[in-house]
C-alpha cells in the first residue's frame, strides 16, 4: 500500500509555464507518482466529428437573413420527399460539406437566396456567422467558408410546402 507525505514532506514547489506553484505526489517510497504535472488537457484526446461541424455551419447559415435553403434542385427534391415521409426531418446538413483536421477545418455551403438580397453581403454575412459558430462550439480554427449560391427563390415559387392530397 502506497501512502502519501504530507505537503511539508514534499520540498521546494515546482512552478508549470506560468501555472501556480505545485508539489508533486510523492509516494512513501519518494518517487514521484506519474502524470502528476499533466494538464487535464494532455489526459486525453479529443475528436470532432464531420457530421457536427456540418450541423454548426448549417444551423449557423441558416440563421442568417435572406437564406431560403440548402443544396441544389436534386438534393432539395430528395430532401422534401424525404420531409414528408412519417417522422422525417428537415436534413440541417443538406449543402453543407465539410473537411475537419485536428486543428482546422473548412466548409463548403450551397445555398439558396430569396429573391432582391444582395448576394455578396449575405455571403458575407453567411461566412462571419458560420466562422463564429463553429469556432466557439469546437475551438477549430475555420481556415474558409466557401459559399456557391445555387438558385434564388422567387417571390411566386411555391415553397414545397403545399398541401398534399394524401396525410
Amino acid at each position: 500500500m502506497t501512502t502519501m507525505k504530507s505537503p511539508a514532506e514534499f520540498g521546494p514547489a515546482v512552478t508549470l509555464e506560468g501555472a501556480a506553484p505545485a508539489v508533486a505526489p510523492v509516494a512513501e517510497s519518494g518517487a514521484v507518482i506519474a502524470g502528476a504535472f499533466r494538464v487535464p488537457a494532455e489526459r486525453g484526446r479529443t475528436t470532432i466529428a464531420d457530421a457536427v461541424v456540418a450541423k454548426i455551419a448549417g444551423t449557423a447559415a441558416r440563421e442568417v437573413i435572406g437564406v431560403h435553403d440548402f443544396g441544389g434542385s436534386i438534393a432539395r427534391s430528395l430532401g422534401a420527399v424525404r420531409e414528408r415521409v412519417p417522422g422525417g426531418r428537415p436534413s440541417v446538413t443538406r449543402g453543407v460539406k465539410v473537411e475537419v483536421g485536428e486543428r482546422q477545418t473548412a466548409v463548403d455551403l450551397e445555398l439558396v437566396v430569396e429573391y432582391g438580397v444582395q448576394i455578396t453581403d449575405l455571403a458575407a454575412d453567411v461566412r462571419e456567422n458560420v466562422i463564429a459558430a463553429v469556432e466557439r462550439m469546437t475551438g477549430l480554427e475555420v481556415v474558409e467558408v466557401n459559399v456557391a449560391v445555387a438558385d434564388v427563390r422567387l417571390p411566386d415559387e411555391e415553397d414545397g410546402s403545399r398541401d398534399t392530397r394524401v396525410q
